[in-house]
């Protein structure tokens, strides 16, 4: 388990994010009618609000507002729909909520106009490689940025799921993300990468791309992980989206335990439970060791395979 880095991302209008100490949980509201998990849930915006104000009281430290669905196979919106959707919700929590907000799009206008509206951090599945001109906005109002690993379209994404070492290419083109929002004027204190759990990845490259998490350490910014009820953790029997709570648990505990400064789910006060215990998991397993060397469990050289309790804790 390596050690998880502590940083501060600036936002514009609020107090900073303070990533490291504990993991954040980021609630997901979807404000559309096809979004895989809770399409047309939260449509109403009156209904959407209410939603993000219970993830609030649930424990959430962050709320994600979408209003175009990233799904695999998923038509683009227009800049007008998509705004359609997203600002009567950003002006209901204006003053209702007391969490950061982030606005869950690739699109420079509706970041414009969101930002406008009271979000202070972009969430970019793309990670600039649909609107480049995003990168300015988000320089401009100083926003934080989450840059997302992906390739191609969601309506032909899987046709780039083509990986050699999966946590090596990941990490890579992340790297050429940030690079792409420096250069564009955005400060490198606000970026924050996802590795892009289940974008342009099968599910065997979704689960490598968990598991190599220490790969992204290299390029020292925070780590967002969002594995909430995604077709890769389907198993035999998969009732849909609802019926992976317990295995986006899971999942949860992984990114956690393997170094993701913050998760973005959908269920708020299951996954608050979660993260507190792998955060505990993760203090003691860096504390420093309080037991002696003689406490620890011995290869016996008597019996090849098996294992003796040294003579320091037998009883």
């Amino acid at each position: 388990m390596l050690p998880r880095c502590h940083y501060t991302v600036p936002l514009p209008d609020t107090a900073p994010l303070q990533l490291g100490g504990r993991t954040l949980v980021m609630g997901i509201v979807n404000v559309t009618p096809d979004s895989f998990s809770d399409g047309g849930r939260c449509l109403d915006p009156d209904r959407a609000a209410d939603h993000a104000q219970e993830m609030e009281a649930g424990g959430a430290d962050l709320l994600d507002i979408g209003g175009e669905s990233t799904r695999p196979g998923a038509a683009a919106l227009s800049v007008e729909e998509e705004l359609a959707r997203v600002v009567p919700v950003l002006d209901r929590l204006a003053g209702r909520v007391r969490v950061p907000v982030s606005i869950d799009t690739y699109k420079a206008e509706v970041a414009r106009v969101a930002l406008d509206h009271g979000a202070v951090i972009v969430n970019d599945v793309s990670g600039l490689l649909y609107e480049p001109a995003l990168a300015a906005v988000v320089a401009e109002s100083g926003a934080a940025l989450v840059l997302m690993h992906n390739r191609g379209r969601s309506r032909d994404m899987y046709r780039e799921a083509v990986y050699g070492v999966v946590g090596v290419e990941v990490a890579a083109e992340l790297g050429d993300r940030i690079d792409a929002a420096i250069e564009a004027g955005v400060a490198r204190s606000r970026i924050i990468i996802d590795p892009g759990l289940g974008f342009a990845k099968r599910a065997e490259h979704t689960y490598a791309a968990l598991a190599a998490l220490g790969r992204l350490a290299p390029l020292d910014r925070p780590i967002l992980v969002g594995p909430s009820r995604k077709s890769f953790l389907a198993g035999e029997g998969d009732g849909g989206p609802d019926d992976r709570e317990w295995g986006t648990a899971a999942a949860v505990t992984a990114a956690v335990l393997e170094g993701a400064h913050i998760v973005r789910v959908h269920g708020v006060r299951e996954m608050v439970q979660v993260v507190s215990v792998a955060d505990r998991v993760r203090a003691a397993g860096e504390a420093p060791s309080d037991t002696g060397e003689g406490d620890v469990m011995s290869h016996s050289s008597a019996s090849p395979g098996s294992f003796s309790l040294s003579a320091a804790t037998r009883g």
